[in-house]
């Protein structure tokens, strides 16, 4: 399970160390659709039985992002949201849940408000782990990693079918948290026709590497089936786009979180 080991797991460890398969881990922008929002959809996202929470960090840029996640990002950050909110968001519910809370985003901002104060104040604020594509792995390796383990922080990478084996395993023996399994080379919630034959030759190559970390499938996962599909070939799937226009959906917020977790598990 990486580095932290024993007593010093955090909660994305000890949950991944609990729970092998069937993992449902599921995105949202924080922020959306409204400021205050963000304290209510991981609580019922863990009364509802999701196992883990990624909240995005809005930026203004999000290139990795379909569209309804880059538009939920600047509504997002058009309601006001910041990194220093959220982390005030969560440090005030960081004793009502136990749920694991992985952070997703973009370095640029975590530069403007200071690596080492942004590690910081993640670990006050019950953060578990962090998801930031965008470091080079020499770089995370050299400048980053320090500062995940001082502040008890798991790293999780992101490898797509373009990546290979040597730099799969190279981003396991450094991960602290799983491997996030990008289902193919579109953004995330596209449409586009998959080779699905292409998607599962990739699948069981990365199985076939016997990596030590666990892995979750994202991108595209948006219902039961799809769900269940990438529980076939990983430890779990991640849902994002889907949630984010259920969040979208006329209703009360509470019971679109729990229509929506009833509808995958």
């Amino acid at each position: 399970m990486g580095r932290l080991e024993g007593l010093n797991m955090n909660r994305l460890q000890q949950k991944l160390n609990d729970k092998k398969e069937g993992l449902l881990t599921v995105y949202f922008t924080a922020g959306y659709p409204n400021l205050d929002d963000t304290a209510t959809i991981i609580k019922e996202l863990e009364a509802a039985g999701a196992d883990m929470v990624e909240v995005g960090m809005p930026f203004s840029d999000p290139v990795a992002d379909g569209p309804v996640i880059q538009q939920s990002n600047l509504k997002a950050l058009k309601n006001g949201m910041s990194i220093k909110l959220l982390l005030e968001q969560l440090k005030a519910i960081k004793n009502e849940v136990t749920i694991p809370i992985l952070l997703m985003g973009y370095i640029n901002p975590i530069w403007k408000f200071g690596v080492e104060k942004f590690m910081a104040a993640c670990e006050d604020s019950g953060v578990t782990g962090l998801i930031l594509p965008d470091i080079p792995l020499d770089e995370f390796i050299r400048d980053y990693q320090p500062l995940y383990e001082k502040h008890h922080l798991s790293s999780v990478f992101l490898v797509t079918p373009q990546t290979s084996n040597e730099r799969i395993k190279q981003y396991d023996e450094v991960c602290t948290g799983f491997i996030y399994m990008v289902s193919s080379a579109s953004t995330t919630g596209a449409n586009k026709a998959v080779d699905q034959q292409k998607q599962i030759e990739y699948f069981e190559r990365v199985k076939s590497l016997h990596l030590k970390n666990p892995t979750q499938i994202g991108f595209n996962i948006k219902d039961k089936d799809s769900f269940n599909r990438a529980c076939e070939h990983a430890n779990g799937g991640i849902i994002g786009s889907a949630f984010i226009k259920k969040l979208a959906e006329e209703g009360e917020l509470e019971t679109k979180v729990k229509e929506f977790v009833k509808g995958i598990r």
